[in-house]
């Protein structure tokens, strides 16, 4: 047993030590069965649209988070199980602990990749300075702060060494919620710029943003609150357990982000089937008086009839489709 160890072995406090790691796998193995369940539904609602890009992206996130869980899983099993009550080993850091950090150092910049790819797709047709902002920003702080520094800490052998560490862990995490500020603001900004006047439309929109804002603001949190637990409790093991659960959440939130026009679109566009009737004319209902509705019938004439009245509600028909079409080609950006 080296003397480091021997020196960490007094000090060591199961509860807040490896029973954050604990609590912290089981949370990660919730938020897994909900990345099951966003990833069911995005194959589901697109299960005829074949082999697509976001298909291939949502089968690697789940594979890359499934093996981040494992990893997790190993370390607390190794600890609690085949090392209990052996203090000498539970002062050294395992290799699955090291290597769920490079996985979550892989998989938090690809998500921030991704979201730089919804903002290219909501800027086609306006300035691309926006979008090449949030790309180059990524692409620097991905490969100037965050890569080295997670590679910084998997050097460490000891957890008694992690405090000498923690200077990467600030700005690993730091980098992460400047990141999460930049593409949130981005996405807020090209959605409400993005607004056509017909009231429909404007209301899919700013629950869109809502929905933008609350994701974004998620992992900014579970970042910063990382970062306090690292200030305050250091020779704990609670802001590990909190990471356990930071990759979780970026994945959750962005198959959440594709999935959002679904779990939307309901109550914003009106069901298909019900827009036609009689030759494919959607004749809205007028609510009028008792004469002007005898009028209104008499002017319709026969409903089999092959001739096209051209009355005010089909004006209103007009409108509602083309609302209609601007929220699915909206939505299909976001």
């Amino acid at each position: 047993m080296s003397s480091s160890a021997q020196d960490a072995i007094p000090q060591l406090d199961l509860g807040n030590t490896f029973g954050a790691l604990f609590i912290g796998v089981i949370l990660a193995a919730v938020l897994f069965g909900l990345t099951n369940v966003q990833a069911f539904i995005y194959l589901q609602a697109h299960r005829n649209a074949g082999i697509t890009f976001f298909k291939l992206v949502i089968t690697w996130l789940w594979i890359s988070d499934a093996l981040h869980l494992a990893l997790t899983i190993h370390c607390v099993y190794y600890y609690l199980v085949n090392n209990y009550a052996n203090f000498g080993v539970l002062t050294e850091i395992v290799w699955s602990l090291k290597l769920q950090l490079v996985i979550s150092a892989l998989i938090v910049p690809m998500v921030h990749l991704l979201y730089v790819h919804r903002i290219w797709k909501i800027s086609e047709g306006r300035s691309r300075v926006l979008p090449a902002m949030s790309l180059g920003m990524v692409l620097v702080l991905t490969s100037v702060v965050v890569i080295p520094l997670a590679w910084e800490q998997y050097r460490v052998k000891f957890f008694e060494d992690l405090a000498k560490a923690m200077w990467s862990t600030y700005l690993s995490l730091g980098a992460a919620t400047f990141i999460d500020i930049i593409i949130t603001s981005s996405l807020c900004y090209l959605l409400a710029t993005s607004r056509t006047g017909f009231s429909c439309t404007d209301s899919f929109i700013t629950k869109l943003v809502g929905y933008t804002v609350s994701t974004g603001c998620l992992t900014s949190i579970f970042s910063v609150s990382i970062i306090i637990t690292c200030a305050v409790m250091p020779t704990t093991f609670i802001f590990i357990g909190l990471q356990f659960l930071v990759t979780k959440i970026y994945v959750n939130s962005f198959i959440a982000l594709l999935n959002a026009r679904y779990y939307m679109q309901a109550n914003a566009i009106v069901d298909p089937p019900q827009l036609y009737e009689h030759h494919g004319v959607y004749h809205q209902e007028l609510h009028t008086s008792g004469p002007q509705d005898e009028e209104f019938h008499k002017s319709q004439g026969d409903p089999k009839d092959e001739v096209l009245h051209i009355t005010q509600p089909i004006q209103g028909t007009i409108m509602s489709t083309t609302s209609t079409m601007e929220m699915k080609s909206l939505s299909s950006l976001v």
